[in-house]
């Protein structure tokens, strides 16, 4: 199953690294709202689930930062003589930090978007037998002390269909 998880991270981390992923969806979403954003390059986008405040202290995080993971793994054998049929609960955390407070939460709202309109582009087969519905919940945190003064992180948490 570990396979599964890192196919699955593997598949979102290209989406959004791609051509068409967040260095063109940030630039679309600054020029429509007409909103500064600072460009979020592929090496900003990283595979893997670390906390912020360890982020922070040893890796020397550069802000935007978008970090995917799966969160978990649910077999449900929905497909009878499946070696896992049912789904990977995946990721997508974007951190963001600024030294106004009023401006990390706009930041912060604008760079969800990017992400969930990468999501809404990438419907339906991602390939390895892996199938995204559409559907994702956006979770805001609230703002704390750290980055350039202030940082706050939503989570964009969605679910793949997985059948191997």
């Amino acid at each position: 199953m570990a396979t599964i998880a890192s196919s699955a991270v593997k598949a979102l981390h290209g989406m959004l690294t791609g051509g068409t992923g967040l260095p063109y969806a940030v630039a679309a979403v600054a020029a429509r709202e007409q909103f500064p954003l600072t460009p979020i390059e592929a090496g900003q986008v990283s595979a893997h689930l670390v906390a912020a405040e360890l982020a922070e202290k040893t890796a020397g995080v550069s802000y935007p930062a978008v970090y995917v993971y799966c969160a978990g793994l649910n077999n449900t054998l929905k497909e009878k003589f499946r070696t896992f049929s049912g789904k990977a609960s995946m990721v997508a955390e974007v951190r963001v930090t600024h030294d106004r407070l009023d401006h990390v939460s706009r930041n912060l709202e604008l760079y969800t978007a990017a992400v969930t309109e990468i999501l809404d582009a990438h419907r339906g087969d991602w390939g390895g037998g892996m199938f995204y519905a559409g559907e994702y919940k956006v979770e805001y945190g609230p703002v704390k002390r750290g980055g350039r003064n202030f940082v706050q992180t939503a989570k964009i948490a969605f679910d793949l269909d997985v059948s191997v």
